[in-house]
């Protein structure tokens, strides 16, 4: 068996070392307390020693010290360090002790000397512990003192109070303060500038369920960086003794404030995206001027600002030119707005349909003549002064609480169309760079929108006023038919262009009833419409047959540098016998309402479109009592979307059973009853009745 001990010939300095240190981690040991006389018997015995020993005080007391050492080991070093102490020099040692029980105990002890009544003579006190236990708490002190120190976690010890008993030397680096200005207040004095009364809040919850709160965030500033924001992440452990009862919290920190602008950032970034990818969706999908400038005033509120205004200029408003330049003051149309109403900053603001006119010196004018952005970070009285000498608007806004101010200029294919304009008034800071891109992105999507919407409306006006130039303006027809006619454009441009009518006068009296639709959209439709609609003009007077006029036709759009097809639907027709011919490629059948309301589709073989090629074409005979009413018409007219083809021809039908009113309200009729009032495609009607005068027969 093994002993050791700490002997009193040793220096002193070293010998009082090491019991301050026994004392560092001795508190945390249940510890024997034996006292002895100078002659060495046993005169005090404590429940500490009975606990440790197993023996009661009346088993001890009076017996001399050595008498506990075990029998099998050496006495003479336990003797030893007992007289050390006895000569008045503390000691510090391991022995190795006889348990009550009967089985060694090895002792840490530290015995020191005290004055006894007698003169001249000394008593030793002896405090003792278990070796095991104590070898174990001063490794773990050594651990937590190590790790205490060195440590490049801020790590403080506060009491159930919340008061600071002890903070590491990273947390000192951390807050800026030595430990002396912590220890002893709590968090809220010691670092004002954090968010402290909810960290405390934490730290009371931990105190009150022991569970440990983990990555709590603490912002703010401290003495070690007093001129910028910082991020820490806080977890609390609560501290408690044997007897499960709180004794205090154990904090640890770690500065993550680079790792949180990294966040932040990248849920920026991936903000900004997702705004970009809503804004290709939504932003231009009418091509409507002014749905365009809304959608973007709406998608940008809340998302960049809390209230934005979209102005474009004059002559765009009113479908013309953007114009030369912009070096005498500018004039704009107020097209969007958003929030429209529910904000101070909306009553200042002009409304949607103002024009606002701005003289050449002002930020408007400034920002679309040098085609860059306009920011004003933060927006003042001081700030606004140059643009208060044109408006009132600048102070008023400042005085709304607006604290930011952007505007942005639309620019799409090198024109200036107008300008974007962003106003912040939360608490979440002044447009920075990030927002500015984001903003010119923005604007830069919407303009090639409000540009594609500026050239839809020129496209539109130019294949209306074509196509409409290519109908016949002034139909005779020859005596004994009535004619009545409509056409309706597409609201879209790509739908406008491909569908006419027209009326001939033949030989013997006779009459060319005929309708077509070129099979393509826009401008480019309508002038091949106007190739066909002439070359038929041309080949009726020579008094062809109808599959003749329609071989030539198809040859017609054989000589065209793009392939096309087009339906197309000639009927010949001779009022006084009522003997009538058709001819159909591809087109929708004629529908005939006789005098008597028999209402019926002519069956006749339908045909391919011209522009196919390889397929004769055949004509059909029928003959009409006088009186009745022959209806021509495009595939715009009996179409809808979701509708079977067939349910529609029957609807037109129906509309056809009274043929004795006026042909105009027949044809108002169909338009309002068939057509919605957005139509897909556009759609030429061709009413006619036929009989003597053109009027109908009486019976």
């Amino acid at each position: 068996m093994r002993e050791d001990a700490m002997r009193g010939d040793l220096p002193q300095d070293l010998i009082s070392g090491a019991a301050q240190d026994a004392g560092g981690w001795l508190g945390a040991l249940p510890v024997a307390l034996v006292a002895t006389s100078a002659d060495g018997q046993i005169v005090r015995w404590n429940h500490g020693a009975q606990d440790l020993l197993g023996y009661a005080p009346p088993q001890v007391l009076g017996r001399h010290i050595s008498d506990l050492l075990h029998p099998g080991a050496d006495r003479s070093l336990g003797r030893s360090l007992w007289e050390t102490a006895a000569t008045g020099r503390g000691v510090m040692g391991t022995v190795t002790t006889w348990h009550r029980d009967g089985h060694p105990l090895e002792l840490e002890i530290w015995a020191c000397p005290v004055t006894d009544r007698r003169p001249g003579a000394s008593a030793v006190l002896v405090f003792a512990a278990d070796a095991h236990a104590a070898r174990r708490i001063r490794g773990s002190s050594a651990v937590w003192d190590g790790l205490f120190a060195r440590s490049p976690v801020g790590i403080a010890v506060l009491d159930t109070q919340l008061r600071f008993l002890q903070v590491n030397p990273a947390l000192e680096a951390m807050n800026g303060l030595a430990e002396s200005a912590h220890v002893g207040r709590r968090l809220a004095e010691v670092l004002p500038e954090v968010n402290a009364g909810e960290m405390e809040e934490a730290m009371r919850r931990v105190l009150e369920t022991g569970e440990p709160v983990l990555n709590r965030r603490r912002t703010g500033r401290t003495p070690a960086d007093p001129d910028h924001d910082r991020v820490w992440s806080c977890s609390y452990v609560r501290v408690q003794d044997p007897g499960g009862r709180p004794i205090g919290v154990i904090a640890s920190l770690l500065d993550v404030t680079e790792q949180q602008h990294d966040h932040t950032e990248a849920e920026a970034g991936r903000r900004r995206l997702a705004l970009l990818s809503e804004a290709s969706a939504r932003i231009g999908s009418s091509l409507d001027l002014e749905r365009t400038a809304q959608e973007l005033a709406d998608l940008a509120v809340p998302h960049l600002a809390d209230a934005v205004t979209v102005d474009v200029l004059e002559t765009l408003a009113h479908g013309g030119e953007p114009g030369p330049g912009l070096t005498g003051g500018i004039a704009l149309r107020r097209l969007g707005k958003a929030p429209l109403t529910g904000s101070a900053v909306t009553h200042i603001l002009a409304p949607r349909g103002r024009t606002l006119t701005f003289p050449a010196a002002a930020p408007y004018t400034q920002a679309l003549s040098e085609r860059r952005p306009f920011l004003i970070a933060r927006l003042d009285e001081r700030s606004v002064a140059p643009a208060a000498r044109h408006s009132p608007k600048p102070a008023q806004l400042v005085e709304a609480g607006v604290h930011s101010f952007l505007t942005i200029p639309l620019v799409a294919r090198g024109v200036v169309l107008g300008i974007a304009t962003f106003y912040r008034t939360r608490p979440v800071g002044p447009f920075g760079s990030d927002d500015v891109t984001l903003a010119g992105e923005l604007g830069a999507r919407a303009a090639i929108s409000i540009d594609n919407a500026r050239l839809y409306h020129h496209e539109h006006e130019t294949a209306v006023v074509l196509q409409r130039s290519m109908l016949p303006q002034h139909v005779t027809p020859p005596a004994g038919i009535e004619i009545a006619h409509r056409y309706l454009p597409a609201s879209d441009v790509n739908e406008v262009g491909g569908d006419w009518y027209d009326v001939l006068h033949l030989s013997g009296g006779r009459a060319a009833l005929l309708i077509g639709d070129v099979m393509g959209h826009g401008i480019a439709a309508a002038a091949v419409m106007g190739r066909l609609s002439a070359t038929v003009r041309a080949l009726a007077r020579l008094d062809m047959p109808p599959t003749a006029l329609l071989h030539h036709l198809e040859a017609t759009l054989a000589d065209l540098a793009e392939p096309m097809l087009a339906t197309f639907l000639y009927v010949v027709c001779d009022p006084v016998t009522g003997r009538c011919t058709v001819t159909r490629a591809g087109h929708p059948p004629p529908a005939v309402a006789e005098p008597d309301g028999t209402v019926r589709l002519i069956e006749t073989p339908p045909g391919v479109p011209l522009g196919v090629g390889g397929v004769a074409f055949t004509t059909t005979e029928f003959e009409l009592p006088p009186g009745s009413v022959l209806v021509l018409y495009t595939d715009g007219l009996i179409e809808a979307r979701s509708r079977d083809i067939d349910e529609r021809l029957t609807e037109l039908t129906g509309l056809l059973t009274e043929p004795h009113q006026p042909l105009d309200h027949l044809c108002d009729s169909l338009i309002t009853h068939l057509v919605p009032a957005s139509a897909d495609d556009d759609i030429a009607l061709l009413v006619a009745r036929i009989g003597p005068d053109g009027l109908p027969a009486v019976g």
